[in-house]
């Protein structure tokens, strides 16, 4: 019985999968065509399933041998003198597992001393006995790094430009998380050029490996249901699609939680929306591998860039830089017409949890006091208690908390998140939706079906008092409430903390929104 896959590259003898071939539109015309090109997507999105199942399709199609070549084991090598040598040695491990003819006599003789030009002779020499043009299909690409990148780049433009006068590699793909531009980044200061020999122009278009429509959730979900008759309802489709945003990893994830850990593989169980938010809710919290190793990324400081404007709502930031780039194809943001933030609302939560969990930790050891009993009065969280004991906490506390954040200037929302998540953790949820341009973070506490809507915002001049009304006005409405809380932060070092401090309420159109001054 196939299932649901976390681990590993997708096949479709044991694996629920979507083809790969219907993500990329394109790739096998540009081989026919002979030209070299880049796929990235962030990590377990699919790409080794793609690469697997293109090779077969192109060896089964006749006209080509198609290899594929994993440079993972190259992490670390830097060094070209090393590096082309274990490439050379890697192609000839894969070969020698294909059905290519001639693979006994790649790199046969091969003088690895002279690495300069080692892999390109190589492969020059092998395409000369090969009857059918050569296709590689090279992963974990972004595995290499300064010299041994360059050099491994430059071998192949060498081949590329020649192959007019001796055979070489028909088409090449070169396949990671990051794309090209940002290999550039990594070899070389921006105020440095390689010159005119730059091994990076031979590369005709990149792709990105895009994530599940919410379609294409439903089609592999069905495949699940037409094996074993369990079914997912239409709303369990619908959280899924709105949480994961599609990113492969998660789907699969979400399914496998509900079917194997929850129901324990009762088939007879239909799968819900219910059902799919207390999965969600598990992942988050347990932060599998895939979740854990892209989080890990929030430390380096070009990551910090473009994560701490997006958390308190600004544009800080060039879309077209390297740094942005880098994040975008991390997969842990997401670039739209209509907003630019966390890829999904998991990885959201789970990045908001990660930068807050030292926090949280110290809440937890410090106070008794700050959990969610204090704040029920008759069944309703007592939201003007509740943030009168945050202004007190963070009038004594903000400046020994912000200094110790990374994300500085975004630790009065991350301070004030902290605290709110040590005190919903005793039954409710923070519902958070960050994006860059906004100029605020929406938070919607939620107890028992009942949702509080707040506003953080940091004051930047006069007219931050009246748009972060409207804003939180604008924000009561999404959920249907008639009340919602804009918590304006005020970081101005000569106001004393009497002027910083108050809380009061303005009406509108039957709507009241609180203003919490900090």
């Amino acid at each position: 019985m196939r299932y649901f896959n976390i681990a590993g590259p997708c096949n479709r003898a044991e694996h629920y999968m979507i083809e790969a071939a219907t993500r990329l539109k394109g790739v096998e015309q540009l081989i026919d065509m002979k030209q070299y090109f880049v796929i990235h997507a962030a990590r377990q999105s699919g790409k080794t399933t793609y690469l697997n199942d293109l090779a077969e399709r192109l060896n089964a199609s006749g006209k080509y041998y198609a290899l594929y070549c994993s440079l993972e084991s190259m992490q670390g090598i830097t060094d070209p003198k090393a590096a082309i040598p274990e490439i050379v040695k890697k192609l000839e491990e894969v070969l020698a597992l294909s059905g290519i003819p001639q693979k006994n006599n790649f790199a046969k003789d091969a003088d690895y001393s002279n690495f300069t030009s080692v892999l390109n002779m190589s492969l020059t020499r092998f395409c000369m006995l090969l009857d059918k043009p050569l296709i590689i299909l090279f992963d974990e690409v972004d595995c290499l790094s300064e010299g041994g990148l360059i050099t491994f780049l430059r071998q192949l433009r060498e081949g590329y430009n020649n192959r007019i006068r001796y055979p070489f590699v028909h088409s090449i793909a070169l396949v990671g998380m990051r794309n090209i531009r940002d290999y550039k980044a990594q070899v070389r200061p921006e105020s440095q050029s390689l010159g005119s020999a730059s091994p990076f122009n031979i590369v005709t278009k990149t792709y990105t490996l895009k994530n599940f429509t919410k379609e294409e959730i439903r089609q592999l979900y069905q495949q699940h249901t037409d094996e074993t008759g369990q079914t997912f309802e239409e709303d369990a489709i619908e959280l899924v699609w709105q949480q994961t945003q599609g990113q492969p990893w998660l789907v699969n994830a979400v399914a496998r939680e509900v079917i194997v850990e929850m129901l324990h593989s009762d088939y007879t169980q239909p799968v819900t929306a219910e059902r799919v938010a207390e999965a969600v809710q598990t992942i988050i919290l347990r932060r599998d591998t895939h979740i854990d190793s892209l989080l890990e990324r929030l430390k380096e400081e070009r990551v910090r860039r473009i994560i701490e404007p997006i958390i308190i709502g600004e544009f800080d930031f060039d879309t077209l830089s390297d740094d942005f780039q880098y994040v975008k194809d991390l997969g842990l943001i997401s670039d739209t017409p209509e907003r630019i933030g966390p890829s999904n609302p998991i990885y959201a939560e789970v990045i908001a949890r990660t930068l807050t969990d030292s926090m949280q930790q110290q809440l937890l050891r410090d106070s008794k006091e700050y959990r969610l009993p204090r704040y029920l009065k008759d069944g309703h969280i007592d939201m003007d208690f509740l943030m009168r004991d945050f202004q007190q906490f963070w009038r004594e506390n903000s400046a020994i908390w912000g200094e110790r954040f990374n994300y500085k200037e975004a630790a009065p929302h991350l301070i004030l998140m902290a605290f709110l998540q040590r005190v919903i953790n005793g039954g409710g949820q923070i519902i958070r939706d960050m994006g860059a341009g906004t100029g605020r973070l929406d938070l919607c506490l939620v107890y028992e079906r009942q949702k509080y809507p707040i506003e953080l915002k940091l004051w930047r001049g006069e007219k931050s008092l009246e748009k972060g009304i409207r804003q939180t006005l604008g924000y009561i409405d999404v959920y249907g409430v008639t009340e919602g809380w804009l918590a304006l932060f005020n970081r101005k070092p000569e106001l004393s903390w009497e002027e910083k401090i108050y809380m009061n309420r303005q009406s509108v159109d039957g709507k009241t929104v609180t203003v919490v001054g900090l």
